[in-house]
C-alpha cells in the first residue's frame, strides 16, 4: 500500500477527547500492559468502555500513520542523497552534416552578426547623408551632392533625398563656364632649358596638399618622354598601371581616358585612342561633350573638343595636326557636374561657379611654358580621411606649378600614379589599395636615357 495513502487512512478524525481523559486512559493502558484485566468499574465513570476501546484504536492508528510517515520521509531523504551523489548526465551534442558539431549554429550566428553590422552601417550612412543634405550648411550640401553625382554608383544618395529640381538648382550653383580650346603653340617653347630637380630618368616627384586632398605630382622634363600606352588589341580585360609600365618599358605613368570600367574589366576604351601616330580606336560619335587630350608631333599638349565628330573627321584631324598620342574624356553638357575636361587654356583658368565641381580623386595632365609635362593624381572618397579635390583645387595646383594648359582626365577609383617600380597613388577601392584598376589606356613616361616607348 502507498505510504501516503496509509497515513491518510490512519489519521484520526478527532482526538480532542484524549486531552480530556489522557491521564485516565494512561492508567488503564498500564494495567492492560501488566497483564491485569481492569474491571469495568476501574474505568473512569465519565468514559464508557466502548469509548476507551475507540480511543485505543485511534492511538494505534496514529502510531501506524506516524511510522509510515517516518518511513516515507527516510525514503525520500535516501533518494535525495543518491541523486546528489550521482554524476549529472552530459547533454549530448548532435553532429551536423559535414562532421562538425554545431557548424550550422556557428554559421547562423556569424551571419546574424554580419547582417546586423551591415544594417547598422547602412542606417548610420542614411542618417549622416540626411544630416548633410538637410543640415544648416548650404556649402556642405552642395559639395556632397556634386561629389556623388560625379561617381559611377553613388548618384542615388542625391536622388534619394532630393527632387530633380533641387538637384539642378545645386548643380547650377557649382557649374563651369564654356571654354575655347584653341591652343596657342607660341606660348610653349619645348626647345628651352628646363629647370627642376630631375632624377636620372628626367622626372621630379612633388607632394602636394589641399584642404580636402593629398596628391602626387610627376613633372617630366622632356614632353617627348610622355606617350599613350595601351593593351591593344582590345580584349575583355585591361591591365593594372604597373603592368602597363612593364609592357612598354616605362618608368612611370598615370591612368588615361574614358573606358569600360564595369566589374573592373577595363578591356576597352571609349571614344578615341591614338598611340605613336596610329589610330587604335575611332568612335567619337554619340558621346556628349567628348574631348581629345594628347600630344602632337611637336610635343604640344592638345585639348580638343570632338563632340559630334564622325570617324572620318577625326581621322583627318589626326593626320593634319600630327597627333601622335591621345585619349578621350567627357565634358558632359547634360550633367555639368558629372565630367569636365578643360581647366586652363593659354594661361587662362576656366570660369567656375563655386568650386566648379564636387570633390573626388582626380587625374590631371598639364604643360608648362618650357614644355615640361605635369601629371597630377589626388586621393579622395575617404582615403586617408580625404574627400577629394574639386575643379578649383586642380586649377590652383596647376597654376602653382606653372601650367599654361591643363585638362582633367578620368578620375575616381581609376586614379593612380606609378613610378620607379611602386605605386605612389593608388585606387581608393579597398581591394586595389596596393595596385590600380585594370585599364586599357594610360599616359606613360619613358626614361630620359631613351629606354622604353610605344
Amino acid at each position: 500500500m502507498d505510504d501516503n495513502k496509509l497515513i491518510q487512512e490512519n489519521e484520526p478524525k478527532d482526538l480532542s477527547f484524549t486531552a480530556i481523559y489522557g491521564s485516565q486512559f494512561r492508567d488503564y493502558q498500564e494495567k492492560v500492559q501488566e497483564g491485569e484485566e481492569p474491571a469495568a468499574k476501574t474505568l473512569p465513570s465519565s468514559i464508557s468502555e466502548e469509548d476507551m476501546q475507540a480511543l485505543q484504536r485511534s492511538k494505534e492508528q496514529v502510531l501506524i500513520g506516524r511510522t509510515a510517515k517516518r518511513k516515507l520521509e527516510e525514503e525520500q531523504r535516501r533518494k535525495s542523497r543518491v541523486r546528489e551523489k550521482a554524476p549529472k548526465p552530459k547533454k549530448e551534442r548532435t553532429a551536423e552534416p559535414g562532421g562538425k558539431l554545431g557548424a550550422g549554429r556557428i554559421v547562423g550566428r556569424v551571419l546574424t552578426v554580419v547582417l546586423t553590422t551591415v544594417l547598422a552601417v547602412v542606417l548610420a550612412l542614411v542618417v549622416i547623408v540626411a544630416s548633410i543634405i538637410h543640415g544648416p550648411s548650404e556649402s556642405a550640401r552642395d559639395t556632397f551632392v556634386t561629389t556623388v553625382l560625379e561617381s559611377g554608383n553613388l548618384k542615388f544618395l542625391a536622388t534619394m533625398f532630393l527632387s530633380e529640381d533641387e538637384i539642378n538648382e545645386i548643380v547650377s550653383r557649382t557649374s563651369m563656364g564654356e571654354m575655347e580650346t584653341d591652343i596657342d603653340e607660341g606660348m610653349i617653347a619645348t626647345d628651352t632649358p628646363v629647370e627642376g630637380n630631375f632624377d636620372e630618368h628626367g622626372v621630379e616627384i612633388v607632394q602636394v596638399n589641399g584642404r580636402s586632398f593629398f596628391g602626387t605630382l610627376m613633372i617630366v622634363a622632356d614632353p617627348s618622354q610622355v606617350f599613350v600606352g595601351t593593351t591593344y588589341p582590345w580584349g575583355e580585360y585591361g591591365k593594372e598601371l604597373g603592368q602597363l609600365c612593364d609592357m612598354h618599358q616605362a618608368v612611370g605613368g598615370v591612368n588615361g581616358g574614358l573606358y569600360a570600367a564595369d566589374m573592373n574589366k577595363g578591356g576597352r576604351p571609349y571614344g578615341v585612342c591614338v598611340s605613336n601616330g596610329e589610330i587604335l580606336l575611332n568612335d567619337p560619335s554619340g558621346w556628349t561633350g567628348l574631348y581629345m587630350i594628347g600630344l602632337d608631333n611637336k610635343n604640344i599638349l592638345r585639348i580638343e573638343s570632338i563632340s559630334g565628330w564622325t570617324p572620318n573627321q577625326f581621322k583627318s584631324f589626326v593626320e593634319e595636326q600630327g597627333i601622335r598620342d591621345a585619349v578621350a574624356f567627357q565634358d558632359e553638357a547634360s550633367d555639368s557636374n558629372n565630367h569636365f575636361v578643360p581647366l586652363i587654356i593659354n594661361g587662362e583658368a576656366r570660369q567656375l561657379n563655386g568650386a566648379g565641381s564636387g570633390a573626388n580623386p582626380r587625374t590631371v595632365i598639364g604643360q608648362r611654358a618650357d614644355g615640361a609635362i605635369l601629371l597630377l593624381v589626388t586621393d579622395g572618397r575617404g582615403a586617408s580621411g580625404h574627400l577629394g579635390a574639386t575643379a578649383q583645387d586642380l586649377i590652383n595646383v596647376m597654376q602653382q606649378y606653372g601650367a599654361v594648359n591643363a585638362a582633367n582626365l578620368d578620375g575616381g577609383s581609376s586614379s593612380s600614379l606609378y613610378y620607379d617600380g611602386e605605386y605612389l597613388m593608388t585606387s581608393v577601392t579597398l581591394y586595389y589599395a596596393n595596385s590600380s584598376w585594370r585599364l586599357p589606356t594610360s599616359f606613360l613616361v619613358k626614361s630620359a636615357a631613351g629606354e622604353g616607348g610605344n
